[in-house]
């Protein structure tokens, strides 16, 4: 049985190789822990900064198998890893934080707003959409526009639809592969912020100041942080940060995404069982950064400080956008991160870049 907290000098596993295990993983070295990555794609961004990789499929016995045995903690970097597999490495006697409880509620948007509402965190109306007649009968309770949505898996404004009168019904319902799916209400709000919350083995819980998104084609394109926000916002944004990270008896740090609606009102839009984009401007605003925290969190170690100490314009670099490297890295206000991604695809996350301001 593991005995928290870890020291430095353990192996910890990581559940994905891409950016964001690419990250945990340089964090976690800084704090004398080695890394083994499992993803089923060699040469891994996060494979290539680790102790070492497994090459296999998530859902592969053997490989969790070997990463159990070989690993003192085992985290995950995304929420689409088969919820089974984290299940199969606690049940072998892993430790693994988040837990699974976490992931499978994370992975199915239907249950995702239902435990929100359950733990007092409001949401859109929304209706569960299993057929056309589902999905007729909801549009006729929420009124249009209104967004479909697959319930599970989908990111960066995949598998979702709007839906803007019931004429659209049948092509919507094609568009998303007629897969179970849910219909959400349009939200009225004013901008979208984001907190990124941590809560550690001992129950303890940090929270970073709120960061302010804007989307561009349904993708994160920047986040500002600490956002200008009142006190009434904050306070809220915080409130439901606690709430849903002791509704999990959550190990780790979690994004939370919130629609502001203006007067202190705020509805959760989704959460992400993880490290999240949206925090990355802690890497450079922060003196513990999100990936050190998560890294602490699941090591059982004291959580860092969550106070920024620079306002940050963190950019997202998406495909042939890395090409700027030169220009940015001659910048002295910027930080530049980059994924060692092979092959900058339109739309695909290739690094980002902290435009970094005194607060």
């Amino acid at each position: 049985m593991t005995t928290l907290p870890l020291p430095p000098g353990s192996t910890l596993g990581i559940l994905g190789g891409g950016q964001l295990g690419r990250m945990l993983s340089q964090a976690a070295s800084r704090l004398g822990f080695n890394v083994v990555i499992l993803d089923p794609e060699e040469n891994s961004p996060a494979g290539r900064v680790s102790q070492g990789q497994i090459v296999a499929a998530y859902d592969n016995a053997t490989a969790l198998g070997v990463l159990g045995q070989t690993c003192a903690a085992v985290t995950f970097e995304f929420e689409n890893v088969p919820a089974a597999s984290v299940g199969k490495l606690a049940e072998g006697g892993a430790l693994v934080s988040p837990g699974p409880k976490a992931l499978a509620v994370a992975q199915d948007r239907v249950d995702e707003k239902t435990f929100l509402n359950g733990v007092g965190a409001t949401t859109v109306d929304f209706v569960p959409v299993d057929n056309l007649d589902d999905l007729l009968a909801g549009l006729e309770r929420l009124g249009v526009p209104a967004l479909l949505k697959t319930r599970r898996e989908g990111y960066d404004g995949k598998g979702q639809v709007w839906v803007r009168s019931a004429k659209m019904a049948a092509d919507a319902w094609h568009a998303i592969g007629e897969r179970p799916a849910i219909l959400e209400a349009k939200a009225d709000f004013v901008r979208e912020l984001s907190v990124i919350a941590a809560r550690g083995a001992d129950g303890k819980i940090a929270v970073y100041p709120l960061g302010e998104n804007i989307h561009k084609g349904g993708v994160l394109k920047t986040t500002v942080a600490p956002a200008a926000v009142d006190a009434k916002t904050e306070k809220g944004a915080k409130a439901i940060a606690r709430a849903v990270l002791e509704g999990l008896d959550y190990v780790g740090v979690i994004g939370v995404e919130l629609f502001d609606l203006g007067e202190g009102r705020l509805l959760v839009n989704e959460i992400a069982p993880r490290v999240h984009n949206t925090g990355h401007w802690t890497q450079d605003g922060c003196v513990c950064d999100q990936f050190e925290q998560h890294i602490r969190a699941i090591a059982g170690w004291p959580l860092g400080p969550t106070t920024a100490h620079a306002r940050v314009e963190m950019t997202n670099l998406l495909g042939d956008e890395v090409e700027q490297w030169k220009t940015l890295s001659a910048r002295p206000d910027a930080r530049l991160h980059l994924y060692g991604k092979a092959e900058a695809r339109p739309g695909r996350k290739m690094g980002h870049v902290n435009r970094v301001k005194p607060l």
